[in-house]
């Protein structure tokens, strides 16, 4: 059944003997290995990976590589464990930017009314709401293109950062282009973690947006990772991109980075009327599956989360994300600006799936929330060794 199982990880099979496992080849038999077996058979991540490597990945038999993504989750994280986040619009609207799939945009007739950023209070109301339905990541997010000559904002901000860690929450916040001394302000706040997603492929995103570039996001990124801060960058699929280019494209772009993101938010495009992306055919959910699949065998300890456009995916589509790698979710009542599963809805599916909420050690109250160290929800060595051994059981 061993044998079975690794032929189902590639057409090019090695047979099994003295120095091989059900989990791959160890190390002496690596230099016959696929880039494909290679990658599965990891115990660590690494940032090294060639666009064609990543290609290869991507491009395997979808039930292999689904499979092959199940059991490096597996060997990284606690599968049945799901992270619960719940993302709040603190400022609606007005955004300078034309990003062509936002509803948020000034650019663009959509309905939308601008408001000014909400109240600390309110915030931190609508944290303990979350953290009463489960939740252990609050995010936060204001439709600007950057921070540049807001003091009062980003004082305000901070507040709101140290009343989520004081709840004993995990704290993030999307805010747009980030410099390095307003990184280090939040740092100091306690922040968890920066949202600043790369939306695409290098070679789609002049499609998408014209008046940021690139290489202003991955700077804003660098800023983040050099304060100390977790990030968070992902994708929104569905934006009229090649999946077996612009996919691989944007997972290369963050798995090349100096460290890989803490957590990867998949999107899947919600077309907003008014909007250039409106009437744009939707992404296939074996391009979403796919995608997810390949970024858990790439980036192996970090987080994959079902962002935007979750809701209009039945259940069943769900738990194939799921069993692909994925292992965070938004939940409440809202997104930005579209709408999001419920809490009680999430319940429910967790009950029926065998699903917990995970937990880190960041999601814990504390009076110095700058201490408090985050937890990858990596396994142990230990944990990691039982994981092997049950699959090795069932093999």
């Amino acid at each position: 059944m061993a044998a079975t199982v690794m032929r189902s990880f590639s057409a090019s099979y090695i047979p099994r003997s003295q120095g091989s496992s059900a989990l791959g080849l160890l190390p002496f038999r690596r230099r016959w290995a696929s880039t494909f077996q290679q990658a599965i058979a990891a115990s660590s991540p690494r940032t090294t990976w060639t666009r064609n490597e990543i290609s290869d990945i991507y491009n395997q038999p979808l039930m292999e590589l689904a499979s092959a993504a199940g059991t490096v989750h597996r060997r990284f994280h606690k599968p049945s464990a799901v992270q619960l986040c719940t993302l709040m619009n603190i400022k609606t609207g007005g955004c300078t930017e034309d990003c062509s799939y936002c509803a948020q945009s000034s650019r663009y007739d959509t309905g939308l009314e601008a408001t000014k950023l909400s109240k600390v209070e309110s915030v931190l109301e609508a944290a303990k709401i979350a953290k009463e339905n489960g939740s252990n990541r609050f995010c936060m997010g204001a439709a600007w293109r950057d921070m540049k000559g807001r003091k009062s904002g980003i004082r305000n901000i901070v507040e709101m950062i140290k009343g989520v860690r004081a709840l004993g929450m995990e704290a993030c916040v999307t805010l747009g282009m980030l410099d390095k001394e307003q990184a280090r302000q939040l740092k100091e706040a306690g922040l968890t973690a920066y949202n600043h997603n790369l939306d695409t492929s290098r070679e789609h995103y002049s499609k998408i947006i014209t008046t940021r570039s690139y290489d202003e996001r991955l700077q804003t990124l660098e800023n983040v990772r050099e304060a100390g801060i977790h990030v968070c960058s992902g994708g929104i699929l569905g934006l009229g991109e090649i999946p077996e280019t612009d996919h691989v494209g944007l997972i290369h772009s963050l798995a090349t980075l100096p460290d890989h993101p803490e957590s990867f938010p998949v999107n899947k495009l919600v077309p907003i009327k008014g909007t250039p992306m409106f009437g744009q055919e939707p992404v296939k959910l074996e391009d979403i599956v796919r995608c997810i699949a390949t970024a858990r065998i790439v980036m192996p300890a970090t987080i994959i989360r079902l962002a935007a456009g979750r809701v209009t995916m039945p259940e069943s589509e769900q738990m194939l994300c799921f069993m692909a790698g994925a292992n965070a979710i938004f939940t409440g009542e809202k997104m930005l600006t579209t709408d999001c599963n419920g809490w009680d809805e999430d319940k429910a599916m967790f009950s029926r799936w065998g699903l917990v909420p995970l937990q880190t050690e960041a999601s814990q109250v504390t009076t110095d929330p700058v201490s408090v160290h985050h937890d990858f929800s990596i396994l142990d060595d230990g944990r990691r060794m039982e994981a092997d051994e049950r699959y090795q059981a069932h093999a």
